[in-house]
Protein backbone atom coordinates (compact mmCIF):
# COMPACT_ATOMS: atom_id res chain seq x y z
CA UNK A 1 0.00 0.00 0.00
CA UNK A 2 1.33 3.47 -0.87
CA UNK A 3 2.19 5.96 1.84
CA UNK A 4 -0.46 8.42 0.65
CA UNK A 5 -3.14 5.75 0.82
CA UNK A 6 -2.04 4.76 4.32
CA UNK A 7 -2.33 8.37 5.49
CA UNK A 8 -5.79 8.74 3.95
CA UNK A 9 -6.91 5.60 5.76
CA UNK A 10 -5.57 6.98 9.04
CA UNK A 11 -7.56 10.16 8.50
CA UNK A 12 -10.76 8.10 8.54
CA UNK A 13 -10.00 6.19 11.74
CA UNK A 14 -12.17 6.77 14.78
CA UNK A 15 -12.23 4.17 17.52
CA UNK A 16 -15.06 3.49 19.98
CA UNK A 17 -15.21 2.18 23.51
CA UNK A 18 -12.03 0.92 25.11
CA UNK A 19 -10.22 0.66 21.77
CA UNK A 20 -7.99 3.64 21.19
CA UNK A 21 -5.18 4.59 18.80
CA UNK A 22 -1.66 5.08 20.07
CA UNK A 23 0.23 7.81 18.21
CA UNK A 24 3.98 8.17 18.65
CA UNK A 25 6.45 10.68 17.26
CA UNK A 26 9.84 9.80 18.73
CA UNK A 27 12.99 11.85 18.22
CA UNK A 28 15.86 9.33 17.99
CA UNK A 29 18.36 11.61 16.22
CA UNK A 30 21.83 10.71 17.56
CA UNK A 31 23.19 14.09 16.39
CA UNK A 32 20.63 16.01 18.45
CA UNK A 33 22.34 17.40 21.59
CA UNK A 34 19.10 16.84 23.48
CA UNK A 35 19.23 13.10 22.72
CA UNK A 36 22.68 12.35 24.09
CA UNK A 37 23.04 9.30 26.29
CA UNK A 38 20.04 7.55 24.77
CA UNK A 39 17.58 10.08 26.14
CA UNK A 40 14.96 8.94 23.64
CA UNK A 41 14.81 5.57 25.40
CA UNK A 42 14.11 7.30 28.70
CA UNK A 43 11.44 9.50 27.06
CA UNK A 44 9.72 6.46 25.57
CA UNK A 45 9.86 4.45 28.79
CA UNK A 46 8.49 7.33 30.86
CA UNK A 47 5.67 8.09 28.41
CA UNK A 48 4.51 4.48 28.25
CA UNK A 49 4.64 4.22 32.03
CA UNK A 50 2.66 7.45 32.45
CA UNK A 51 -0.13 6.26 30.14
CA UNK A 52 -0.28 2.96 32.02
CA UNK A 53 -0.40 4.68 35.42
CA UNK A 54 -3.18 7.00 34.27
CA UNK A 55 -5.30 4.10 33.05
CA UNK A 56 -4.71 2.11 36.25
CA UNK A 57 -5.87 5.07 38.29
CA UNK A 58 -9.00 5.29 36.13
CA UNK A 59 -9.78 1.67 37.00
CA UNK A 60 -10.70 0.86 33.40
CA UNK A 61 -9.38 -2.68 33.14
CA UNK A 62 -10.42 -3.28 29.52
CA UNK A 63 -8.83 -0.07 28.23
CA UNK A 64 -5.71 -0.80 30.30
CA UNK A 65 -5.42 -4.22 28.66
CA UNK A 66 -5.78 -2.61 25.23
CA UNK A 67 -3.01 -0.15 25.98
CA UNK A 68 -0.73 -2.85 27.39
CA UNK A 69 -1.20 -4.87 24.19
CA UNK A 70 -0.16 -1.86 22.12
CA UNK A 71 2.72 -1.10 24.46
CA UNK A 72 4.21 -4.54 23.85
CA UNK A 73 3.91 -4.09 20.08
CA UNK A 74 5.68 -0.74 20.28
CA UNK A 75 8.47 -2.09 22.46
CA UNK A 76 8.98 -5.06 20.15
CA UNK A 77 9.20 -2.81 17.07
CA UNK A 78 11.71 -0.48 18.73
CA UNK A 79 13.83 -3.40 19.93
CA UNK A 80 13.80 -5.05 16.50
CA UNK A 81 14.93 -1.85 14.75
CA UNK A 82 17.05 -0.34 17.49
CA UNK A 83 20.21 -0.28 15.38
CA UNK A 84 18.53 1.55 12.50
CA UNK A 85 15.95 3.97 13.86
CA UNK A 86 17.25 6.91 11.85
CA UNK A 87 16.43 10.37 13.15
CA UNK A 88 12.89 9.59 14.19
CA UNK A 89 10.08 7.08 14.42
CA UNK A 90 6.44 7.72 13.51
CA UNK A 91 4.03 5.05 14.68
CA UNK A 92 0.28 4.48 14.95
CA UNK A 93 -1.12 1.32 16.52
CA UNK A 94 -4.26 -0.23 18.00
CA UNK A 95 -4.75 -3.33 20.12
CA UNK A 96 -7.09 -5.03 17.65
CA UNK A 97 -4.49 -4.93 14.82
CA UNK A 98 -6.72 -2.70 12.68
CA UNK A 99 -4.10 0.02 12.88
CA UNK A 100 -0.39 -0.50 12.40
CA UNK A 101 1.73 2.15 10.74
CA UNK A 102 5.43 2.41 11.57
CA UNK A 103 8.03 4.50 9.74
CA UNK A 104 11.65 5.17 10.56
CA UNK A 105 12.47 8.56 9.07
CA UNK A 106 15.53 10.62 8.29
CA UNK A 107 14.29 13.98 9.51
CA UNK A 108 13.76 15.50 12.90
CA UNK A 109 10.47 14.88 14.67
CA UNK A 110 9.28 16.36 17.92
CA UNK A 111 8.70 13.68 20.55
CA UNK A 112 4.99 13.42 21.35
CA UNK A 113 2.63 10.55 22.17
CA UNK A 114 -1.15 10.25 22.32
CA UNK A 115 -3.74 7.65 23.33
CA UNK A 116 -7.06 8.72 21.89
CA UNK A 117 -9.91 7.74 19.58
CA UNK A 118 -8.26 9.17 16.46
CA UNK A 119 -4.65 9.28 15.23
CA UNK A 120 -2.86 12.58 15.82
CA UNK A 121 -1.73 13.42 12.28
CA UNK A 122 -0.69 17.09 12.42
CA UNK A 123 3.05 16.46 12.62
CA UNK A 124 2.90 13.75 9.94
CA UNK A 125 1.05 16.07 7.55
CA UNK A 126 3.65 18.80 8.07
CA UNK A 127 6.52 16.39 7.43
CA UNK A 128 4.89 14.88 4.34
CA UNK A 129 4.48 18.38 2.87
CA UNK A 130 8.12 19.24 3.62
CA UNK A 131 9.49 15.90 2.39
CA UNK A 132 7.06 14.62 -0.26
CA UNK A 133 7.42 11.36 -2.17
CA UNK A 134 10.10 12.31 -4.65
CA UNK A 135 12.35 11.02 -7.37
CA UNK A 136 15.96 12.19 -7.41
CA UNK A 137 17.65 11.58 -10.76
CA UNK A 138 21.43 11.88 -10.73
CA UNK A 139 23.01 12.09 -14.16
CA UNK A 140 26.67 11.82 -15.16
CA UNK A 141 27.11 11.63 -18.93
CA UNK A 142 26.57 7.90 -19.62
CA UNK A 143 25.28 7.01 -16.14
CA UNK A 144 21.99 7.67 -14.38
CA UNK A 145 21.09 6.86 -10.80
CA UNK A 146 17.51 7.09 -9.54
CA UNK A 147 16.66 7.49 -5.85
CA UNK A 148 13.03 6.82 -4.96
CA UNK A 149 12.46 8.68 -1.68
CA UNK A 150 9.67 9.16 0.83
CA UNK A 151 9.80 11.24 4.01
CA UNK A 152 13.50 11.95 3.35
CA UNK A 153 14.39 8.25 3.30
CA UNK A 154 15.52 6.25 0.26
CA UNK A 155 12.98 3.54 -0.55
CA UNK A 156 14.65 2.14 -3.66
CA UNK A 157 17.59 2.81 -5.97
CA UNK A 158 18.04 2.10 -9.69
CA UNK A 159 21.13 2.41 -11.90
CA UNK A 160 21.31 2.78 -15.67
CA UNK A 161 24.44 2.77 -17.78
CA UNK A 162 24.77 3.47 -21.46
CA UNK A 163 26.35 0.86 -23.70
CA UNK A 164 27.83 3.18 -26.31
CA UNK A 165 28.42 0.29 -28.70
CA UNK A 166 24.68 -0.41 -28.95
CA UNK A 167 23.30 2.98 -27.80
CA UNK A 168 21.12 1.15 -25.27
CA UNK A 169 20.62 2.08 -21.63
CA UNK A 170 20.87 -0.96 -19.40
CA UNK A 171 19.71 -1.26 -15.82
CA UNK A 172 22.49 -2.39 -13.51
CA UNK A 173 21.83 -4.56 -10.48
CA UNK A 174 23.46 -3.94 -7.12
CA UNK A 175 25.88 -1.13 -6.18
CA UNK A 176 27.28 0.76 -9.14
CA UNK A 177 30.96 0.27 -9.90
CA UNK A 178 33.30 2.55 -11.79
CA UNK A 179 33.03 2.07 -15.54
CA UNK A 180 35.55 2.62 -18.31
CA UNK A 181 32.85 3.25 -20.89
CA UNK A 182 33.35 7.00 -20.82
CA UNK A 183 37.08 6.83 -20.41
CA UNK A 184 37.88 6.09 -16.75
CA UNK A 185 41.47 4.88 -16.73
CA UNK A 186 41.86 5.10 -20.55
CA UNK A 187 44.45 6.99 -22.57
CA UNK A 188 43.75 10.69 -23.02
CA UNK A 189 43.25 10.39 -26.77
CA UNK A 190 40.53 7.77 -26.30
CA UNK A 191 38.94 9.92 -23.60
CA UNK A 192 38.86 12.84 -26.00
CA UNK A 193 37.24 10.68 -28.66
CA UNK A 194 34.58 9.52 -26.23
CA UNK A 195 33.98 13.08 -25.09
CA UNK A 196 33.48 14.14 -28.68
CA UNK A 197 31.07 11.26 -29.21
CA UNK A 198 29.12 12.32 -26.13
CA UNK A 199 28.85 15.89 -27.42
CA UNK A 200 27.57 14.65 -30.77
CA UNK A 201 25.04 12.15 -29.38
CA UNK A 202 23.91 13.37 -25.94
CA UNK A 203 20.54 14.62 -27.17
CA UNK A 204 19.72 11.28 -28.79
CA UNK A 205 21.05 9.30 -25.82
CA UNK A 206 19.01 11.19 -23.24
CA UNK A 207 15.97 11.04 -25.45
CA UNK A 208 16.21 7.23 -25.26
CA UNK A 209 16.34 7.07 -21.46
CA UNK A 210 13.76 9.81 -20.80
CA UNK A 211 10.74 7.46 -21.25
CA UNK A 212 12.23 5.09 -18.67
CA UNK A 213 12.49 7.96 -16.20
CA UNK A 214 8.95 9.11 -16.95
CA UNK A 215 7.74 5.57 -16.26
CA UNK A 216 9.52 5.48 -12.91
CA UNK A 217 7.84 8.78 -12.02
CA UNK A 218 4.41 7.40 -12.93
CA UNK A 219 4.85 4.00 -11.28
CA UNK A 220 6.32 5.42 -8.07
CA UNK A 221 3.79 8.28 -7.95
CA UNK A 222 6.42 10.94 -7.37
CA UNK A 223 5.05 14.26 -6.19
CA UNK A 224 8.30 16.02 -7.01
CA UNK A 225 11.20 15.33 -9.34
CA UNK A 226 14.75 16.60 -8.85
CA UNK A 227 17.58 16.26 -11.36
CA UNK A 228 21.12 16.50 -10.06
CA UNK A 229 24.09 16.79 -12.41
CA UNK A 230 26.35 19.22 -14.25
CA UNK A 231 24.49 21.79 -16.33
CA UNK A 232 25.09 20.22 -19.73
CA UNK A 233 23.74 16.79 -18.82
CA UNK A 234 20.97 17.82 -16.41
CA UNK A 235 19.50 20.50 -18.68
CA UNK A 236 19.44 18.13 -21.65
CA UNK A 237 17.66 15.49 -19.58
CA UNK A 238 15.03 18.01 -18.47
CA UNK A 239 14.35 18.85 -22.11
CA UNK A 240 13.82 15.19 -23.03
CA UNK A 241 11.50 14.19 -20.17
CA UNK A 242 7.73 14.58 -20.41
CA UNK A 243 7.23 14.74 -16.64
CA UNK A 244 7.78 18.20 -15.18
CA UNK A 245 10.97 18.62 -13.16
CA UNK A 246 10.65 20.70 -10.01
CA UNK A 247 14.30 21.60 -9.54
CA UNK A 248 17.67 21.13 -11.22
CA UNK A 249 20.73 21.07 -8.96
CA UNK A 250 23.84 21.59 -11.04
CA UNK A 251 26.26 19.44 -9.10
CA UNK A 252 27.95 16.14 -9.94
CA UNK A 253 26.78 13.96 -7.01
CA UNK A 254 26.20 10.57 -8.63
CA UNK A 255 29.04 8.98 -6.63
CA UNK A 256 28.23 10.83 -3.40
CA UNK A 257 26.75 9.16 -0.34
CA UNK A 258 22.95 9.14 -0.56
CA UNK A 259 22.60 10.96 2.75
CA UNK A 260 24.57 13.89 1.29
CA UNK A 261 22.33 13.90 -1.77
CA UNK A 262 19.22 14.07 0.44
CA UNK A 263 20.72 16.93 2.43
CA UNK A 264 21.43 18.84 -0.78
CA UNK A 265 18.00 18.26 -2.29
CA UNK A 266 15.95 18.93 0.86
CA UNK A 267 18.17 21.70 2.21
Amino acid sequence: MSFDREVKELENVQKDGVDKVFTMYLNTDPSDPGQQGGKWEINLKNALRNFETYLKEGENEEELKSFQTVKEKVKAYIQENKQDLGKGVILFASADDDIWFAKRVQMKVETAMYWQRTPQLDQLRTLSETFPKSGIILVQQDKVKIMDTDLNRVQDTFYYELDIDTDDWRMKQGPRKASVSMGVGEPNVQKDNLKARYEANKQRWYKKIAPKLDKHAKDKKWEKIFIVGVAEASNELVDQMNKPVDEVIQKNMLDQDESKVLQEVFR
